[in-house]
């Protein structure tokens, strides 16, 4: 027998001689090769040491003479697909000897991905808002800019005879329709119900692709007729059919339903819709309106209009501009008509001084950088982990590479692992997203859906998934696979002390960004509540208003406050041209001694019953309040402070106003009511009386009541005066309280996100804490036993991540400051960004960081050093 066979690249050499010491030499290569390649395969799968054992176990059991005479088989070549197989059967036995760093890589990029998928959900909610409609890139509306003084403001409110003068003379246009919008009591049987809708021109049908589910639109030229949406069909007439029953409207006109139409999308202008009445119908029952049909100077309607194919907005805007300023009589505001597609209502609907400055677009913009910042920052810790642990791999790579692996086989298997990390992620974010959609439907105030039949989503989806995939797999993939061979085995191989540069670099960006949020985050809720602090004027505790929709509601001012006292129910009540929140109706019709006559300034008028000061409680600055005792009161004014500034009055009282042709006299000066947005600075304004020119009842609540008693025994009397319509009441607290929606609703988002990104930066902070720990266990091992105390080895560890986070709010103050300066510029009325703001955001990220770092440290800290050095 041969003694002396040729050694064996890999396998050991006692297992090499014996097999040649049993068998011919031919058949001893062939099974000794045959070893080598399976002990080749599982130093990846089971690591070195478990392969020796397991090719022990192989030899002998090739001692049994059956498999010493027997062939060897030959196998095929294998291809692709078993490589890739190969490559995925080693990466998920990866993932499963690493289960704490498997879950923070995946759970982290699964929370990114999860994050930007619901803001990315609502931004395409924002950016396809009124797009349902079949010709949307030719509907427009016409606004106007008017100038008072020097600026000019827009409008979306014109005159009714424009819409004629439109259709006769302008071939630019294939449809005009005038609509406005009302809340109506709508009446059948012995229900009632107040309801917002549309009074329309039949051209509003064909104009916004009204889906009729029964009907035609042709009623909409039917002054009996009214349509109304599938859901109130539903709610008034359950699953009985609504077609032909009579309706009720404002307790004035019984109409027939001509029909149901599909509702309107709620990502459109007219999602609050829910019926639709002919134009006849409300100039039959509105004698404003019907007066209003000749009146070029009463801006108060809607014009909707679709262009002909191929005409050029800016070009009919021009063409129309000057209409009204063309007619007899030019109106000193000087008018300019212009039309605002329909793709700009939403998102681009603030003008100042005749040029558009955006709007809700800058929100789309903001949360769309926030939702790319948020995924950045899980991917950064998808990166540092993978590289960080790449490292530990170095011996796997130079085994692999000395018994015949070449570099592109050690590429693909990294970038294979890389991307079903990112493939995992991105099923758990899906998860996530759809799990989560209806609570951020409910802070974002949203119905947004997941967009599974789009395929545009899962291109998105899919596509970054590959690219997460590899740019985190790109620097083991290219880096390690350079290593020889011969270094690594020999225990040569040393990390440079420049590969964490990268490392910190990215913790020290997550840092900059987490900080950036906190402090924008602060400021956001800040400015709310700096509005919300505000003085209003007036006291809103126990204030509520009744809109006057009945005609019974009208004439009985005296008799109903009367009866209302009576019950003890309420302290006050009086009557109003609109809402205490809402500043509607101005006059250019107005002067004073000293006024400059090139001059137009806009002052608000208001019109108000006797006893309105004491209902809402407004604050006189000086001389005094309406009073019955005084008859001349109908020809006397109040005004508030900022009307007294405008017009320069130093004795107010007393001062003659002409308005109208007709001379008043001021009798009182109130201090500023917000009636607008509290953002903003107050209007000039002032009070008449009159019992005429109102639509509003307010009322002060009993403080000595409970809420709920003193409510029913004010529905009471009401009943009595008009008992067909439903007691509608509005606290003013919660109108005034919906003016910071907007803001309320971004600052909850911008919160929950900050939060997120703070958590997504530690959870990477966290595994990077890890890793360092182990990296230098035998160095706190042999630290300890030196002497070192627990706080010692803390802080060792603690201070790179403490610096890193130091470095990070340095950048981040100053860039926070320079965008939220600008961004408060949108408010005249704004809070300051004070210092403290700045010290507790980087305090907060400070305390966060070493919170996160501690665990990892402490634990290392406590650990047995006989343990840790116990293998040297």
């Amino acid at each position: 027998m041969n003694r002396n066979p040729p050694p064996r690249p890999v396998g050991p050499r006692w297992a090499t001689y014996l097999l040649h010491g049993l068998c011919p030499p031919h058949r001893a290569e062939e099974l000794a090769g045959d070893l080598d390649e399976l002990f080749q395969q599982r130093i990846g799968e089971v690591g070195l040491r478990r392969a020796r054992w397991r090719y022990v176990r192989d030899v002998f059991s090739l001692l049994r003479p059956s498999l010493l005479r027997r062939e060897v088989t030959v196998y095929p070549k294998p291809t692709h697909t078993d490589m890739l197989r190969n490559y995925l059967t080693i990466a998920m036995r990866t993932l499963g000897r690493n289960k704490g760093y498997s879950a923070i890589n995946i759970g982290g990029l699964a929370m990114g991905m999860t994050v930007a998928m619901l803001i990315g959900l609502w931004v395409y909610d924002e950016l396809s808002f009124n797009k349902s409609f079949r010709h949307h890139d030719r509907i427009a509306q016409l606004w106007q800019f008017v100038t008072f003084d020097v600026e000019k403001s827009s409008y979306d409110v014109l005159p009714m005879p424009l819409a004629d003068e439109l259709r006769r003379n302008y071939p630019d246009f294939d449809n005009v329709s005038l609509a406005v919008t009302r809340n109506v009591i709508l009446a059948t049987g012995d229900q009632t119900f107040t309801q917002a809708g549309k009074y329309v021109e039949p051209g509003f049908a064909s104009l916004f692709s009204l889906n009729l589910l029964s009907g035609t639109p042709s009623a909409l030229a039917d002054i009996n007729s009214i349509l109304l949406s599938e859901s109130l069909a539903k709610t008034v007439f359950g699953s009985a059919s609504p077609l032909d029953k009579l309706i009720r409207v404002d307790n004035k006109r019984d109409v027939k339903v001509a029909g149901v139409y599909q509702d309107f999308p709620a990502n459109s202008a007219f999602n609050e819709v829910t019926f639709l009445a002919p134009w006849t119908l409300l100039v039959a029952i509105e004698e404003e309106a019907k007066r209003d049909q000749n009146q070029w100077d009463s801006n108060s309607y809607e014009i909707f209009a679709q262009l002909k194919p191929g005409a050029d907005a800016d070009l009919v805007s021009a063409k129309i501009k000057d209409i009204r300023m063309k007619r007899d009589n030019p109106p000193g505001y000087k008018p300019e008509f212009f039309l605002h597609p329909i793709s700009k209502w939403h998102l681009y609907h603030d003008f100042k001084d005749g040029v558009n400055t955006g709007g809700l677009i800058t929100f789309v913009w903001l949360f769309g950088a926030i939702g790319v910042i948020v995924l950045l920052l899980a991917c950064i810790n998808f990166m540092n982990l993978s590289t960080a642990r790449s490292e530990k791999r170095a011996k796997e790579v130079g085994i692999r590479k000395a018994v015949g692996s070449v570099r592109s086989q050690l590429i693909a298997q990294f970038f294979s692992e890389s991307l079903l990390i990112a493939m995992l992620a991105f099923v758990l974010a899906l998860a996530a997203a759809q799990l989560l959609l209806p609570l951020f439907n409910q802070v974002a105030e949203k119905r947004v859906t997941m967009l599974w039949g789009n395929p545009w989503f899962w291109l998105a989806g899919l596509g970054f998934s590959v690219l997460t995939g590899l740019i985190a797999g790109t620097y083991p993939a290219l880096y390690l696979s350079s290593f020889q061979p011969v270094k690594v085995l020999k225990g040569k191989f040393r990390v440079s002390r420049f590969a964490a540069v990268p490392r910190r670099v990215l913790v020290g960006f997550q840092f900059t960004v987490s900080v950036m949020l906190i402090i924008g985050t602060i400021i956001v809720f800040r400015q709310i509540e700096h509005a919300k602090s505000r003085p209003v004027g007036y006291s809103r505790s126990g204030l509520i208003e009744i809109p006057m929709k009945t005609p019974e509601l009208y004439g009985h001012y005296e008799s109903m406050r009367n009866d209302l006292l009576e019950t003890r129910a309420i302290t006050e009540m009086a009557e109003s041209s609109n809402s205490i929140t809402v500043q509607y109706g101005g006059t250019t019709d107005i002067s004073w001694e000293g006024k400059n006559p090139t001059t137009k300034p806009l002052v608000m008028s208001n019109f108000v019953s006797h006893d309105y000061g004491k209902t809402v409680g407004w604050q006189l600055m000086a001389g005094r309040d309406f009073s019955r005792a005084y008859s001349t009161d109908t020809a006397s004014l109040i005004l508030n402070k900022a009307a007294v500034e405008l017009m320069g009055l130093k004795d107010p009282i007393g001062a003659p106003i002409k308005r109208g042709g007709r001379t008043y006299s001021v009798i009182g000066v109130v201090n500023d009511m917000i009636k607008e947005d509290p953002f903003k600075p107050i209007s000039p304004s002032f009070f008449a009386l009159s019992y005429t020119n109102v639509n509003t009842i307010n009322v002060k609540l009993s403080p000595q009541l409970a809420t709920g008693e003193a409510l029913a025994k004010v529905e009471q009397v009401f009943k009595t005066y008009s008992p067909d319509a439903p007691f509608d009441y509005k606290f003013v607290d919660d109108v005034f309280a919906k003016k910071f929606g907007t803001e309320e609703r971004i600052g909850r988002l911008a919160g929950v996100f900050a939060i997120l990104a703070i958590l997504i930066s530690c959870l990477g902070l966290f595994g990077l804490a890890s890793f360092i720990a182990e990296q230098r266990t035998k160095e706190i091992g042999i630290r300890k036993v030196l002497g070192a105390s627990v706080f010692t080895v803390w802080r060792l560890l603690s201070r790179e991540f403490v610096l890193l986070v130091m470095i990070a709010f340095c950048l981040a103050a100053p860039l926070a400051y320079y965008v939220l300066s600008d961004w408060l510029q949108n408010y005249q009325y704004r809070t300051e960004l004070s210092w403290w703001i700045f010290a507790l955001a980087g305090l907060g990220a400070l305390a966060v960081t070493l919170l996160t770092v501690s665990f990892q440290a402490i634990k290392a800290a406590l650990l047995d050093p006989v343990k840790s050095l116990r293998s040297e």
